[in-house]
Order: C-alpha cells, then sequence, then structure tokens
C-alpha cells in the first residue's frame, strides 16, 4: 500500500502531517513532500493512512493498493 499525492491539489493545509509527520512530510512551505512515486505504508499504520488522506481538505491525498 502507497500514499500518493497530486501536487497541483496540494494546498499546504498540513493537516495530514499532523495525523503523522512520518507518513505525511511536508516541504518547508508546508506542501507535502511525498515523493512522486509515492511513499509506503509500513505494515499496521494503514488506519492511520487514510486518516491522513480524509483529513486532507483539499483532496491531494490517495492510497494506492
Amino acid at each position: 500500500m502507497k500514499v500518493r499525492v497530486d501536487r497541483e491539489l496540494c494546498q499546504a493545509h498540513g493537516q495530514c502531517n499532523l495525523v503523522s509527520d512520518e507518513l505525511f512530510p511536508l516541504d518547508q512551505e508546508g506542501y507535502s513532500a511525498i515523493e512522486s512515486d509515492g511513499k509506503e505504508v509500513p505494515a499496521g499504520e494503514e488506519d492511520i493512512a487514510e486518516e491522513g488522506i480524509y483529513n486532507c481538505p483539499a483532496g491531494a491525498l490517495v492510497i494506492e493498493k
């Protein structure tokens, strides 16, 4: 399972990062720093990933299974 970000939709609200700064790193300007090929979600952290995605008001994050 991976988390991906649509950089055109990200508005730097940072709500995902409040859920988990490990899964949802931010750059210096507050935008998602997830690499273009996505970020692997460690086993057992699927619920945290889903919560971070749910909290994105811009809908910029998706789960790829």
